[in-house]
């Protein structure tokens, strides 16, 4: 249980930080949908990192 719980915090931190510093032209979609998102476990900061971001 906690390795689980630690993975999901590094997921939503990773998503979060990238989100923040990443400009809104290389965000597929809203930014602000997407932080809502990131907070849906744990398919939310998965789904950011997949698809949310621009190469």
């Amino acid at each position: 249980m906690i390795a689980l719980t630690s993975v999901e915090v590094a997921l939503t931190a990773a998503a979060a930080v990238d989100l923040w510093f990443r400009p809104r032209e290389d965000v597929r979609g809203r930014k602000g949908l997407w932080w809502l998102a990131i907070f849906v476990q744990p398919v939310g900061p998965i789904a950011y990192l997949l698809w949310g971001r621009r190469s």
